[in-house]
């Protein structure tokens, strides 16, 4: 609870002056839990964008996600934890001068009894706090006065949609203040009997009044409101049409659907294609598409969905093959499964605005963008170029800079102990793994390999470096040869099908296997193929406490094995 009931000071008795404003990236727990607890000098408001966690307020625990703000006072002390996934937030610090009489600083609850701050649309409030972020850090005298007016623009914002009002109503206003409870309430199911009894009128007395006062009987008012209401969701959310006609009271979709057309002359969908914003992009095999700005049902179909997690985007449907193992699955159980190949008729059930395939043939893009506007993606990119990508198609540039600026911070420091506790300079290391039966591969350009050779790494050996060189992702390895490609460092991935985890186990016996240097040394490593050959960034991030764990525990002689 709130740490004060002080009744609040009436608005018009306030003057707010904005102090600061960050944009804060809190790395997944399992990294870096926070542990100093912050104190609030100021008014604080906070504004969570992206992730999931728990908001520490003095002694309470509230649930954070994406779309909350919160609201803290002077004095009041907090801070984040957020669970397996960055946090983006705002952090924006102001003051309150108490002006009845002579001025001083208000340090009060502006909102008493209040910490979560109601904001709708919530893509108004981003757009707001944005704005004042980017123009954030002028001094001179107009600029700074126009921050100011932006700021101001903000605080009318969440006053209109927070501060209580109180009235005593005329017999004539008791119809009219049932109107402000259907704004409120449009989502329920409303009778005129039950409107008619809550302003103490009669229901014959009740509909001639609501009609002078707003022109339409209570019903039809109430019709409009749920389809206003459906096109904001429709536009800015990422629910499927059933959820929104939940959302908005009306009984299903069909109902939904047909209500929308007779007021609108367009189906929803029509509509929410026809309204939304559209940005002209580029795709891997390029073509030119039409997209919308800031998509919000997103199907993702590749290897690399942990990339869209740590931006914070969570798509309405995937591939499971690639996900059912993976270090984020936890995060997914709503995801739905599109199959692989693709299904067209279950991706087309879930309604997406924009669908990601990591696939270049043309026939099945073809297929796939009749759909719904449809990329291709190249996900064995190097993350470094697919972050970026998907920022600037989802709307998420600033969170995926953010995210990259804090990944090679902690992967240079994660190297440089490496360096100066275990490895030798130059040491080289190899991703090996045993696919189709009996065939032996060695990664080049993704999977595993693309975190041992990052930034600061491990060298490839010299074939290796070839493999590379052509930008491959893997190539073939004759076991004869084998020792051209094994690097001082052996990480043996353990392959999923059973007649390839066989041909590994053979491997391991074989005296060509036994007589390099790296398995002599006891530098062999085996990890679960299916978990952690993967290039994404959530696995990329968790590799970076896997990586010294394994270097730091290995023995001589024996392989240092984990799923």
């Amino acid at each position: 609870m709130p740490h004060s009931s002080t009744p609040a000071a009436p608005l018009r008795s306030l003057l707010f002056q904005l102090t600061n404003i960050e944009f804060i990236v809190q790395p997944a727990a399992s990294l870096s839990p926070p542990e100093i607890t912050e104190r609030a000098d100021q008014h604080t408001l906070l504004v969570f964008t992206s992730g999931s966690g728990t908001l520490f307020i003095n002694d309470d625990a509230l649930p954070l996600r994406m779309d909350k703000s919160y609201l803290l006072s002077p004095g009041e002390s907090f801070h984040t934890y957020g669970n397996d996934i960055t946090l983006y937030y705002y952090k924006i610090s102001f003051l309150a001068i108490y002006i009845n009489g002579q001025p001083e600083a208000y340090t009060h609850e502006i909102f008493p009894g209040k910490r979560e701050l109601i904001a709708y649309p919530f893509h108004r409030m981003i757009r707001l706090i944005e704005d004042l972020f980017i123009n954030k850090g002028d001094t001179d005298d107009i600029p700074f006065f126009k921050q100011q007016l932006r700021f101001q623009e903000l605080l009318l914002f969440l006053f209109e949609h927070n501060s209580p009002s109180e009235h005593n109503f005329s017999p004539a206003q008791s119809v009219e203040s049932t109107i402000t409870y259907l704004q409120n309430h449009y989502m329920d199911n409303i009778t005129v009997r039950q409107l008619a009894e809550q302003a103490n009128v009669s229901s014959w007395q009740y509909t001639p009044i609501f009609q002078k006062l707003t022109g339409k009987k209570p019903l039809d008012f109430l019709t409009e409101l749920r389809i206003y209401h459906s096109k904001q969701l429709l536009l800015h959310s990422g629910e499927s049409l059933r959820e929104i006609a939940h959302l908005v009271g009306f009984t299903d979709e069909y109902y939904f659907n047909r209500r929308f057309r007779q007021k609108t002359g367009i189906t929803p969908g029509q509509y929410a294609q026809s309204q939304r914003p559209k940005v002209e992009v580029k795709d891997w095999t390029g073509h030119v598409v039409d997209i919308p700005d800031r998509p919000k049902r997103i199907v993702y179909h590749g290897e690399t969905l942990g990339d869209l997690l740590a931006l914070g985007v969570k798509p309405v449907g995937g591939d499971e093959a690639f996900t059912r193992n993976s270090v984020y699955k936890h995060r997914l159980k709503k995801l739905a499964n599109v199959g692989f190949p693709l299904d067209v008729q279950r991706t087309g059930s879930l309604d997406p605005d924009l669908i990601i395939i990591a696939n270049p043939d043309e026939r099945e893009y073809n297929r796939v963008a009749k759909i719904a506007p449809t990329l291709t993606f190249n996900s064995f990119a190097p993350l470094e170029e697919r972050l970026p990508l998907l920022g600037s198609w989802l709307g998420k540039e600033r969170e995926a800079a953010a995210w990259l600026n804090n990944f090679a911070a902690k992967n240079a420091a994660m190297w440089q102990r490496l360096y100066t506790d275990i490895l030798q300079p130059g040491a080289t290391a190899s991703a090996l793994l045993y696919d189709h039966g009996h065939h032996l591969y060695v990664m080049g350009t993704t999977g595993l390999a693309s975190a041992l050779y990052a930034a600061c790494g491990f060298q490839p050996e010299d074939r290796v470096r070839d493999i590379l060189a052509e930008d491959l992702g893997f190539a073939e390895v004759e076991l004869h040869q084998l020792h051209l490609y094994a690097g001082d460092h052996i990480f043996m991935l353990i392959p999923e099908s059973a007649d390839s985890r066989f041909a590994m186990e053979q491997l391991l016996l074989n005296p060509l296997w036994n007589s390099l240097p790296a398995v002599q040394k006891g530098h062999v490593y085996l990890l679960d193929g299916t978990k952690w050959n993967s290039a994404d960034a959530l696995t990329r991030e968790k590799l970076l406490l896997l990586l010294p764990r394994l270097l730091v525990g290995a023995q001589p002689s024996t392989p240092q094995a984990t799923n």
